[in-house]
This record gives structure tokens, sequence and C-alpha cells, in this order.
């Protein structure tokens, strides 16, 4: 459970000194400290499920999120990717549960696409297959050609060709246009010719 100063300032409030005895429960194991004044009970607890409360507001995206749906091969061990909206920089967190980096994607689009997903008593989000890979485009160098965006897709990132395909893509080519960024515009003119060709 993921707990503020201020929930354990409750909990410890019989105690005069409740900063040494949060230090000492941190110590003791009971505790884990996620970023400046947010803690964890549970050591073992999954690191997506503390991506959101560590910066926001957010949801889980990029290369997380196509990890997670099998677009990408690459395993992203302890390694957090979300997307944010207004914050104008990247950041970036370490802490015991793994390393945290959050990036924007423009505001017309960050509410679009993002499954709340609740397991073991902990609420978070998460970008749909679609999204992730829209965030993801957002985020990289912009190529100038549909051969340049193929080379991208398949031999830089190694998204599975078969696993694009099974996405939405009507759903790829309606939120597309709204990140104003020249390769989901070559994104949505590639799916759409791929899908007429089938």
């Amino acid at each position: 459970m993921v707990l503020t100063v201020d929930d354990l300032a409750l909990k410890y409030s019989d105690y005069t000194d409740i900063i040494g005895k949060i230090r000492r429960e941190v110590q003791a194991g009971n505790l884990t400290q996620v970023s400046r004044g947010l803690y964890e009970t549970d050591k073992n607890a999954d690191g997506k499920y503390l991506a959101g409360y560590i910066y926001g507001p957010s949801y889980l995206s990029f290369d997380y999120a196509l990890a997670v749906y099998s677009l990408i091969p690459e395993a992203v061990y302890k390694t957090y990717t979300s997307a944010t909206f207004g914050k104008n920089r990247k950041k970036r967190y370490q802490n015991a549960f793994g390393l945290y980096t959050y990036r924007d994607v423009p505001k017309a689009v960050f509410s679009l696409g993002v499954n709340i997903c609740m397991e073991n008593g902990y609420s978070y989000q998460i970008a749909t297959p679609e999204k992730a890979l829209c965030d993801k485009l957002y985020s990289l160098p912009p190529v100038g050609s549909m051969k340049a965006l193929k080379e991208l897709l398949f031999d830089d990132l190694r998204i599975d060709e078969n696993g694009l395909m099974s996405l939405d893509i009507e759903s790829i080519c309606c939120i597309a246009p709204l990140y104003g960024c020249n390769n989901l515009k070559i994104l949505a003119k590639y799916l759409s010719r791929e899908e007429d060709l089938q």
C-alpha cells in the first residue's frame, strides 16, 4: 500500500517524533521510500503499481507498454516508462522498485486510449497497445518517408509485424492526427494502405 507522509502522520499520531518513527520503520524494512514523502508498505510490490504515484498525472506507455503487449522483443525489467503532459521536461526517478522515466505527450491525446487496471489492491493506468505505439513514435525524431518509417518500426524498434497489423488500425488513424507529428501521419497512411492490401 502506498502511503504519504500525511497518512503516516495519522498512523503514528501517538508518537512525538513522527519523522523519527518513519525513519525507524524504513530501517526495519516495514516501509520502503518510493520518492520524497511517499512510502510503500510492501517491499515486493510490482513497480508498475507505483509509477502513477511518483509523478503525475501519468500512465504507463512507450517501451514498457510495448513490451507488455509483446510488440517489441525487449523485456523491460524494473524500467517503467510513462506519459505525462504539460511538464515540458523529461523526469527520471530511481528507487528500490526500479527506474521510472516520464515524458510529455500532447494534451489533446493524453486521456485517450488509456486503461485503468485493478490488481492486487492497486490501481494503475496503462496505454492500450495502439496508444503506446503512437506515444513511442511521437517521442522519436521525425522520419521523412514511408520507407524510413518501416525501417524505424521493424529494424530499429523491432516491432512485431504481425502484432502491428493485429492492432486496431481505426483507433490509430483516429488519434494519430492529434499528435501533430509527421511520424504519426506516415504511420496512419502506412497502416491504412496495408489494411487495404489484406
